[in-house]
């Protein structure tokens, strides 16, 4: 059986709604089970308005989820508290029980693929969580030492050296030892999830201008070019940001890597803000998620876009299929 797990996200955001959304169109194979990990009461309450296309067979145990023959099971994970378009104490305890169950089925086998819906940073800290987000907790509960956040849409793949860090502490975060093993992680990846044989790269440069060779940062010329080297011609770089997205040279790569967060993520929302994708590459499974947020403002309103949702359940399937095998 084929299995792939959504999880609710933040319960008073969107993640309910473009979940269900995502459900209600997928055409399911008689070797394909969804699960869909939320709490009963929310679940009711997205029907309400959303619909559901479907019977949801509903289970509370992973003996019960690897027992059910149904295509469609709703993982059941009690009742919270919904305070629609805040981040509270509820919220947060419903994500991160929700991602501990999805990581418990990874954990048992009973499943290699989870696509996750948005969590409020502000809300699951609340909620006692530890972690900056969902990429670095799926690395810490799976012992994962060497893995790198991943965008992909139709128009770019980017990815990150370091990921949610204040820009005060860059500097110091970055090292030869870094870029090499985040570079070594995405081609990796590359060659396994994205079936591409020979991946050619490109990496950007820290300061403005590159560094202007020295005159306005030294990072490049003693940090990057030469963590670089180890690569050879596949991968290139370090290129002057604005002027390599302004030229779109973009297209010439398999993967653009940047240094910081906003580095990439800038201009891989503004060229697919809609349709992008967030994939944690050097997980023993595959994880996706849409490149949004809760989208608080305009939860629980019947019109959220699930279009990103989808996206990320199709790479999920795609991946899952090169990197396991299965048709």
């Amino acid at each position: 059986m084929k299995r792939y797990v959504f999880t609710c996200g933040d319960i008073n955001g969107i993640g309910p709604e473009i979940a269900l959304r995502t459900i209600n169109i997928i055409k399911l194979k008689k070797n394909e089970q969804v699960v869909f990990i939320c709490p009963g009461n929310v679940l009711t309450h997205v029907i309400k308005f959303v619909g559901t296309c479907n019977n949801f067979k509903t289970v509370s145990s992973i003996s019960e989820l690897e027992n059910s023959i149904h295509n469609l099971v709703h993982f059941d994970t009690g009742n919270f508290r919904i305070t629609p378009g805040k981040p509270t104490i509820q919220s947060g305890k419903a994500s991160i029980k929700s991602l501990d169950l999805a990581v418990n089925l990874i954990n048992e086998k009973a499943a290699g693929t989870i696509i996750t819906a948005p969590i409020s940073k502000e809300a699951v800290k609340k909620a006692g969580f530890k972690f900056p987000g969902h990429t670095e907790y799926f690395a810490a509960t799976a012992n994962t030492k060497k893995f790198a956040m991943m965008f992909v849409s139709r128009n770019l793949r980017c990815s990150l050296i370091t990921i949610h860090e204040p820009i005060r502490r860059l500097g110091q975060l970055l090292t030869k030892e870094l870029i090499q093993e985040k570079v070594e992680v995405i081609i990796y990846s590359l060659r396994k999830d994205f079936n591409i044989s020979s991946p050619k790269i490109a990496v950007l440069g820290f300061n403005p201008h590159a560094g202007e060779n020295g005159s306005i940062g030294t990072e490049e010329n003693d940090i990057i070019a030469p963590a670089l080297r180890k690569f050879g011609k596949r991968v290139n770089g370090p290129f002057v940001s604005d002027a390599f997205f302004g030229r779109r040279m973009y297209k010439e790569y398999d993967c653009v890597i940047g240094m910081y967060h906003d580095q990439v993520l800038i201009p891989f929302k503004m060229l697919d803000f809609t349709t992008g994708v967030n994939f944690t590459a050097g997980l023993s499974f595959i994880r996706t998620s849409p490149d949004h947020g809760t989208a608080y403002d305009i939860a629980w309103k019947n019109g959220a876009d699930n279009s990103s949702m989808l996206a990320a359940y199709k790479l999920a399937c795609t991946l899952t299929k090169n990197r396991y095998g299965i048709e």
